[in-house]
């Protein structure tokens, strides 16, 4: 299982291509479901995110797929998957997944929150892991509907957009398409980052505060 996912992050323009010469037009429901899935179901935060969309948007530029196209159902399926996410937060709580989630991703999403508040569900877009628990812990929290959804709007455009626009427009850069699972990598370094310095940042204050 990890083999094949990590399979799929290191070669996501040759799975992706493949999938959209087999599928053709289902192709867009399969990216519907995926980016749902990624956003929607708490159980499921290793799906591929901003590679994905990168590489849809690349595949876009050579005509196998149509961008705008993509754009609204995609947007769709992260402003839906979000909502999913909230009201699963809302009425189950966390206690009926406590068994499925690592409590710390649920510590790192408080923490998002305790320091950039209600947005949290824009910055969290860009956060891999923490995109799947912000609107989860919303949900939870005292976030009333109406600031999450509008929110959550913000955020799944701007999100949707600049990843699928960066890859439609420099995805058929000669050197991206050398280099194409070196950029994947590079997206994916690059997104899971800040979260990676706020836990070095919150295990160096841990550390001098027992000094």
């Amino acid at each position: 299982m990890i083999h094949q996912l990590i399979d799929i992050f290191l070669h996501l323009d040759k799975h992706l291509s493949q999938v959209v010469m087999d599928y053709g037009v289902w192709s867009y429901l399969i990216l519907f479901v995926i980016v749902f899935c990624e956003t929607g179901l708490v159980v499921t935060p290793f799906l591929p995110g901003d590679s994905l969309l990168f590489a849809a948007g690349a595949i876009a530029a050579v005509g196998n797929l149509n961008v705008w196209a993509m754009f609204g159902l995609l947007a769709v399926a992260a402003i839906l998957g979000d909502t999913v996410n909230y009201w699963v937060g809302k009425y189950l709580g966390l206690k009926a997944f406590e068994r499925f989630v690592n409590p710390q991703h649920i510590e790192k999403t408080h923490g998002f929150f305790e320091k950039y508040g209600a947005k949290t569900i824009v910055i969290a877009r860009f956060v891999p892991i923490v995109r799947t628990f912000a609107p989860f812990v919303a949900g939870i929290g005292t976030m009333g509907y109406s600031k999450f959804i509008a929110y959550n709007i913000a955020g799944g455009v701007a999100w949707v957009s600049i990843c699928l626009s960066a890859g439609y427009f420099f995805g058929g850069m000669q050197f991206v398409k050398d280099h194409f699972s070196m950029v994947i990598l590079a997206i994916i370094f690059l997104s899971i980052l800040p979260a990676v310095i706020e836990v070095l940042r919150h295990k160096s204050q841990a550390s001098a505060s027992k000094i």
